[in-house]
């Protein structure tokens, strides 16, 4: 496991990359293996993932009542949720403001449920993507107070909007839930609740908007219950919104660490009982008939819900979340699912040019990719920088010009915080705006600065020109054919959900043969293989709907020469029986 160099000397593999081991403490894994009464594979895995012997059973069962903190630690939240409460107890009109992707529709939605249960008149808000941008707007403020919103609450968003509040005026109360990077002092209003703003003490800096949302919430019943609100009726179960909060979590690419694993496992329970008829009916246009998982959520459920924001209507997502009843769910369901087919199309348009310069860009020498081109969709460039970025192993900002004016989105890597950069971009003069987190990053600037914002970004960002061109593949073990059993399959899938921090483990079955195969699933894209390992035994292995020719030809070549295949361990049920899977990741010649 400790051998230097690639892992079984493999410096690129079919799928061009190098394969490396993850380091884990023997002593550690083997510690934690005793006290959980677990096989030393699991034990390592844990160690690896720096889980202390302590905490390993939090791990593995992550409760609410473990890791859901004190919401006051948050800076503002007492004073967010007094007003919040008031307005409850007041039955004002409350108005909220939020922002056109997942974690912003799930924040949106959250907020909306919570508060209508109460009798509130809630009115929802996502501003146009191309007309108005991102965060909260003076004009749009004004109509929402002008349609008698006494409170507008901003999800998601507002952070960074101090001269739009200082336009608005005081014509309603604002409270801010937001999680995005803070560069100075918060706006002026009631309360700005942001675990990333420069005061706060919290320590919550990587939750998302819609965690930040229940958090909030939760305090409000504190409140509340305190004074007395629920002495003649039953108080809310907050329990039920974290399906949307578990959603949000990971479409926002939080860390699946900590209070975000607890608050994603218990969603996906919520999530499994299909109660929510916008999410019942979203699983259903994407096919997800087993038990909702971080993977369906991210790849399934969060690009639909986000495609309405990035090419059609706003608040298409929203709507869906909103949804009350199936019929009403299920049309806006297919809706998304028709608009996420016309986003993949306009993506397949653009990913080839922006491969081609961002290949000539590092080439050269360059840290970051910076690509912009005359009519490229300000809706799908984020996506095509997380390609390129993925493809490179570097940070990546992609752009549309329109009317002299350039709109973007990047992405970045572990290590490279994009979103301080691009601030620090807006503030040297470069950017109209700007902002983000360590990973995700949006501006606008005027085409004439194009060229020295980049200069700037491969300057504050240097270091990255010194992270390996080719991907590394991280394998975590080792394992014989035989050794591939449905027990082990699901001990490994207890340390799920899976994700951003908490990755699902990478293992090698060596030497192995490909001994029947054949081409399964829509349009036959997908490859199904029985692999024989030198010490006998056989497994089924899936390769799902690879572009990889090299990679396809080897898994369908029955009878050659043994492989390494390297790929994830599953628990699959059926009928109430658990067998064992592989999930073809790579490969490369034995």
């Amino acid at each position: 496991m400790n051998e230097a160099g690639a892992a079984l000397g493999v410096e690129s593999s079919l799928s061009g990359r190098r394969w490396v081991w993850r380091e884990a403490e023997a002593r550690t894994g083997a510690a934690i293996a005793e006290r959980l009464a677990v096989p030393e594979l699991i034990g390592r895995l844990l160690a690896a993932r720096g889980v202390h012997q302590d905490h390993a059973g939090d791990f593995l069962d992550p409760t609410l009542r473990a890791f859901l903190p004190d919401p006051s630690t948050l800076i503002d939240m007492d004073a967010a949720a007094e007003r919040i409460a008031d307005a409850v107890t007041r039955g004002e009109m409350v108005a909220i403001f939020g922002d056109y992707d997942v974690d912003g529709a799930c924040s949106g939605a959250l907020m909306a449920h919570a508060l209508r249960r109460f009798g509130l008149d809630v009115i929802n808000y996502v501003p146009d993507r191309m007309r108005e941008g991102y965060g909260p707007n003076a004009p749009a403020l004004s109509e929402l107070a002008r349609r008698g919103a006494r409170l507008i609450i901003c999800v998601d968003c507002g952070t960074a909007a101090h001269d739009h509040f200082q336009a608005f005026g005081d014509a309603a109360d604002v409270v801010v839930l937001d999680h995005h990077k803070s560069e100075g002092p918060p706006p002026r209003l009631i309360a700005t609740v942001n675990p990333n703003r420069l005061d706060c003490r919290s320590g919550l800096t990587t939750i998302c908007a819609a965690a930040v949302a229940f958090l909030t919430m939760v305090a409000v019943h504190r409140i509340l219950r305190r004074r007395g609100f629920f002495a003649a009726s039953r108080e809310p179960d907050l329990l039920g919104l974290l399906d949307l909060v578990a959603l949000a979590t990971i479409c926002d690419v939080m860390p699946l660490t900590g209070l975000n694993r607890a608050l994603v496992t218990q969603g996906l329970k919520v999530m499994a009982r299909r109660d929510r008829p916008g999410i019942a009916a979203l699983l259903e246009v994407a096919k997800i008939t087993e038990a909702p998982s971080a993977m369906n959520c991210g790849f399934g459920l969060g690009p639909r819900i986000n495609a309405a924001g990035r090419i059609a209507e706003a608040e298409l997502g929203l709507r869906l979340l909103l949804a009350e009843d199936a019929d009403t769910a299920g049309q806006l369901a297919r809706q998304l699912d028709e608009v996420n087919r016309q986003r993949q199309a306009v993506e397949a348009g653009i990913l080839e040019e922006a491969m081609e310069e961002a290949a000539r860009q590092f080439a050269a020498g360059g840290a970051v990719a910076l690509i912009a081109r005359p009519d490229w969709h300000p809706g799908v460039v984020g996506i095509i920088a997380g390609r390129v970025k993925e493809k490179f192993n570097r940070p990546a900002l992609v752009a549309g010009i329109g009317d002299g004016c350039v709109k973007g989105s990047g992405r970045s890597v572990p290590g490279v915080d994009l979103g301080a950069a691009v601030i620090a971009a807006r503030q040297s003069g470069l950017l109209l705006t700007g902002g983000g987190h360590a990973m995700a990053a949006g501006f606008s600037t005027d085409a004439a600065r194009l060229e020295a914002f980049g200069d700037f970004l491969n300057e504050r960002l240097r270091h990255a020109a010194a992270l390996p061109r080719t991907t590394q593949l991280s394998l975590e073990g080792s394992i014989a054919v035989p050794g591939v059993t449905p027990a082990l399959a699901t001990m490994v899938a207890r340390l799920g959900p899976f994700g951003a921090g908490n990755e699902e483990p990478v293992f090698v079955l060596p030497r192995a043969r490909v001994v029947r195969a054949d081409r399964i699933g829509r349009n036959l894209t997908s490859i199904r293989s029985y692999v024989e390992g030198e010490g006998g035994g056989r497994l089924k292995t899936v390769l799902f709907r690879t572009k990889n020719e090299a990679l396809a030809e080897a898994m369908l070549r029955v009878g050659g020469a043994p492989l390494h295949l390297v790929g994830h361990l599953r628990a699959d049920q059926w009928n109430g029986a658990v067998s064992a899977g592989f999930i073809i990741a790579d490969a490369a010649p034995a």
